[in-house]
C-alpha cells in the first residue's frame, strides 16, 4: 500500500514526518517532527523527562532547502534523513530547548530558560506502515544519544517507538494526529502550539504518547 516515494514530499501537498520514543518506564519521551508547507516549514520537538522541566523546541517559520529534510533556523539546525525507505531513519538536532517547569506553558509564549540539547538517534522498524487518516503510522525502536548541556549523555538502547508520515493537498489542512486520548493523566506531558491555531498536546503513558483531553 505504501512504498518508497511515500517517504518522500508529495506534489502540491503538506507534509509531515514525525518520530517519536519513550522508555518503558514512561519516565522519560522524546518527539521530533516538521511539517513542509511550500516554501517554509515548521519544526518541533520535546524531551520530557520525570523531575525535570521539559525541554521544548518550535521553529514555525523555516526556510526549505533543497533537501527538504535539513531544517536550518535561527540558532538551530535538526535533519530526518531516511536511510532505508519504511524501515530505518535518522533523527538528529542540534538547538536550544526552552526549559518549562510548568509544561502548559508551550501552550502560551513557551518563555523558559535557554537550554543547549543535541538528538542523535536512529529510529528502526518493528512492523510494516498501518494506514490512518491522511497517511500512515509505524512502530518501532530506537538507538542512539540526547545531550543536554551540563549533565550526562542520556543513553538510549532500543526503547519503543513510533512515528507518522501524513500529507494532505493544499489548501487543506492537517489536524491533529489522531492518538488514543487520556483524561486526567498525570504522566510526562509535550504540548506544542503552532500557528494554525491547532495544538499537539501529548501526554506520556506506558504504551506511548497519547493525547490530553483537559476536560
Amino acid at each position: 500500500m505504501f512504498d518508497a516515494a511515500d517517504e518522500r514530499p508529495h506534489v502540491g501537498a503538506t507534509d509531515e514526518w514525525v518520530f517519536a520514543a519513550w522508555t518503558p518506564d514512561a519516565r522519560l519521551g522524546v518527539v521530533s517532527g516538521h511539517r513542509l508547507l511550500e516554501r517554509r516549514s515548521w519544526y518541533w520537538a520535546a524531551l520530557a523527562r520525570a523531575g525535570h522541566p521539559l525541554l521544548h523546541v518550535l521553529d514555525a517559520d523555516v526556510p526549505v532547502r533543497a533537501d527538504p529534510f535539513v531544517l536550518k533556523g535561527h540558532e538551530m539546525w535538526a535533519e530526518h534523513t531516511c536511510d532505508d525507505p519504511l524501515r530505518q531513519w535518522s533523527v538528529g538536532n542540534e538547538t536550544y530547548a526552552a526549559a518549562l517547569d510548568d509544561p502548559a506553558d508551550a501552550l502560551g509564549r513557551a518563555y523558559g530558560v535557554p537550554t543547549p540539547i543535541a538528538f542523535d538517534l536512529e529510529w528502526y522498524a518493528v512492523g510494516d506502515p498501518r494506514p490512518i487518516a491522511h497517511g500512515f503510522e509505524q512502530a518501532g525502536v530506537v538507538h542512539g544519544a540526547i545531550e543536554v548541556a551540563g549533565e550526562s549523555t542520556i543513553e538510549l538502547v532500543e526503547v519503543p517507538a513510533a512515528r507518522w508520515r501524513r500529507w494532505i493537498d493544499r489548501p487543506g489542512v492537517l489536524p491533529p494526529l489522531g492518538l488514543p486520548i487520556v483524561r486526567a493523566h498525570a504522566g510526562l506531558r509535550a504540548p506544542f502550539r503552532f500557528p494554525d491555531g491547532t495544538a499537539l498536546d501529548l501526554v506520556l503513558s506506558a504504551d506511548g504518547w497519547a493525547l490530553r483531553d483537559a476536560r
